[in-house]
């Protein structure tokens, strides 16, 4: 049982949204290691091909491909969907990382920002996923599942509304989704889970990591004492995409450090001392 047996991606295709930046940008790069053919889509296409380029600069074995996609709209989705059927006849990974979020003071809090967050990061991706399963489909098998990863996070899993209320909430909603699709999709061989993650360094998170000492004061906040790096998601993507991930549906990884676990002070503390 070799590495490349159990997570290597030779032959595999993938689509990764939002794969320009962030935690999409990790997970390319790690699919891209493992060997596959990964399409990185976004609304800005600039950035997608770029970030092409950037994998493709650093010897991989697979190779990324770049363009636009905007997964906010139904249109949108028409159109990306159209444009993988184009560039491939199957489709062995999705992941569904585009999103966005808002923050806002409780009272303060702006009626559209719900609708917003949640076109994103719920309607939208649905509507990619079902989109997108005859491709899945046309490559799943019973010794080799298609698969699907959703990208919640652990404000989807505990209390931590920290202003941004549609973003967790959309979040729990994608963590409850995960599961009823894996539900529904697994006699099809497709397996759907989910990444939870914590702190990542990334635009969406730049006023708390962007900067070394505030990044440090917010790692210092976690269990496992710093916010997240790339290598994190990109192991996770090549467990759940490899051979070694292929019995695995329904779960919500937490790739959060601890703070999935956090549960408040000690009750009982002052009394035992």
């Amino acid at each position: 049982m070799t590495p490349e047996k159990l997570f290597g991606l030779a032959g595999k295709t993938a689509l990764v949204t939002g794969g320009a930046t962030g935690i999409g940008r990790m997970a390319a790069e790690g699919l891209v290691a493992a060997g596959a053919r990964v399409f990185i889509a976004s609304r800005k296409e600039e950035a997608c091909l770029r970030a092409a380029e950037d994998l493709n600069d650093l010897g991989y074995s697979g190779k990324a491909e770049g363009f636009s996609g905007d997964v906010a709209t139904e249109e949108g989705i028409a159109a990306l969907t159209a444009e993988i059927g184009k560039r491939a006849d199957r489709l062995d990974i999705l992941m569904n990382n585009a999103g966005t979020s808002w923050g806002m003071p409780l009272g303060q809090f702006p009626y559209e920002a719900w609708d917003r967050v949640m076109r994103l990061n719920v309607t939208g991706l649905f509507h990619l996923t079902q989109s997108l399963l005859p491709m899945l489909d046309a490559a799943a098998s019973d010794d080799n599942p298609a698969r699907v990863v959703n990208v919640g996070s652990v404000m989807g899993e505990t209390p931590h509304g920290d202003r941004a209320y549609s973003y967790a909430a959309s979040k729990a909603a994608v963590h409850h989704l995960t599961k009823i699709l894996a539900k529904e999709l697994a006699g099809r061989r497709v397996t759907v889970n989910a990444l939870a993650p914590g702190p990542f360094v990334s635009k969406m998170t730049a006023f708390a990591t962007a900067d070394e000492n505030v990044r440090g004061k917010v790692g210092a906040q976690v269990p496992l004492g710093r916010v997240g790096c790339p290598e994190d998601i990109a192991a996770a993507l090549q467990y759940l995409c490899g051979a070694g991930g292929g019995y695995v549906t329904g779960a919500i990884i937490p790739v959060s450090g601890g703070i999935n676990v956090e549960t408040g002070p000690d009750l009982f503390q002052e009394a035992y001392g």
